[in-house]
């Protein structure tokens, strides 16, 4: 003991000053660090052995946050292979992620002030392209493992959204969509299960994407929710034969823009009543009542509503539980703004790999911590038992 105590002491006196127990903390990690990495490599410092794997190659600063406060640590280095602390917190997938995107963003001449600001502040200037291709590897490799993974069960509900990223495409900047599915199946449980990057109105895309899901797997679709995306519905009808929910708020929104803004209020409360049926047939009768009062003065949004009657007021036809979240691509907002919060950190992205990185690793990172709540819809009621409406669910399964 006095043998590994007094070396330990000596160098705590010698560092002099400061707060002794952050400086003990400090010391001990160090030499934790430096066994662990002597073990790694199969050599101590400036030892000549056969089992000697590689070298050291000087430190990079952490700062650890303990109950002593912030400790400064300096964690070595090898010239090949990786060393990480165990009593460390690794990255998160999603940060390693961002970080592997503002590295190919820095290296292929695209970075703002801004990806510049974040990068030092991270801690992680000088890295080699060599070691952002390792990185990418070993993310790819996890987030494509689970966007690709087969879709097994029945899914009764899927929903369907869209966010805008922008990319460097043949050296210009453009914006496409990154489209996200989500789906409850038969047991009430919800999962993320795929994303599509392309032109949110080409029809071919759309049509491309749900077949893609249908490839690996999902079957069993009664309804599909999503925004009026030019071709997404005929893609649904053609690949799923599905009832279309049309996104209730987005109706909303479309509708208000052919009613002055003096009269919004007004007409929004007036076609909220269809939504206080207790029934998809009542709704369906006091929809047609006011889109006939409003005809005279708004002819133009009477028009709207005899055309997208049977789209928006769909959700109705199934458990009324299930209501407030079918009627509307709701859900996945949260997902969305999580998305775009941190594709706004990088800007512009260089590449459509780039995306689907970090993004990908948003979706593996949020569908694990869903799996560790409950059920999103009870199973009583996902097989029709003790809710009404269910007739519409029980002949669709």
């Amino acid at each position: 003991m006095t043998d590994d105590t007094m070396p330990l002491l000596d160098a705590l006196l010698k560092r002099g000053g400061g707060d002794f127990m952050k400086s003990l903390a400090e010391e001990v990690l160090a030499r934790l660090m430096a066994f662990d990495v002597e073990g790694q490599i199969g050599a101590a410092r400036f030892e000549r052995s056969e089992a000697r794997t590689t070298q050291r190659n000087g430190y990079r600063p952490r700062a650890f946050d303990t109950r002593l406060g912030t400790l400064e640590l300096k964690i070595p280095k090898l010239r090949k292979g990786s060393y990480f602390p165990a009593f460390l917190e690794p990255r998160r997938t999603t940060e390693q992620a961002l970080v592997a995107v503002i590295q190919e963003a820095w290296i292929k001449g695209v970075s703002t002030r801004k990806v510049d600001d974040l990068v030092q502040a991270m801690g992680i200037e000088g890295i080699s392209k060599s070691q952002v291709s390792e990185l990418c590897a070993g993310i790819d490799g996890r987030v494509n493992s689970f966007l690709e993974r087969p879709i097994e069960g029945e899914w009764t509900y899927l929903w369907l959204d869209a966010t805008y990223l922008k990319v460097r495409e043949d050296g210009r900047v453009v914006s496409i969509a990154a489209i996200i599915a989500t789906a409850v199946n038969t047991d009430g449980r919800r999962e993320i299960l795929g994303l599509g990057l392309g032109p949110s109105e080409a029809a071919v895309f759309w049509l491309d994407f749900l077949r893609s899901l249908e490839r690996r797997g999902l079957k069993g679709v009664k309804l599909v929710i999503s925004d009026a995306h030019e071709g997404l519905k005929a893609a649904i009808a053609q690949v799923f034969k599905a009832t279309w929910q049309r996104c209730r708020v987005h109706f909303m929104r479309n509708a208000l823009a052919y009613v002055p803004k003096a009269q919004h209020q007004m007409v929004a409360a007036a076609i909220r009543t269809v939504f206080m049926q207790a029934d998809h047939g009542m709704a369906s009768t006091v929809w047609r009542q006011v889109a006939d009062q409003l005809r005279a003065r708004l002819p133009k949004l009477a028009a709207l509503m005899d055309e997208a009657e049977a789209d928006v007021i769909a959700f109705m036809a199934y458990p009324k539980s299930h209501w407030p979240k079918l009627h509307s691509t709701n859900p996945i907002e949260r997902l969305n703004k999580e998305v775009k919060r941190r594709a706004d950190v990088v800007g512009i992205f260089p590449n459509e790999a780039s995306i689907r990185r970090l993004v990908g690793a948003i979706l593996l990172e949020q569908n694990d911590e869903w799996q560790l709540q409950h059920r999103y819809m009870t199973l009583e009621t996902m097989a029709g038992r003790g809710d009404e409406p269910t007739t519409a669910l029980l002949k669709a399964a």
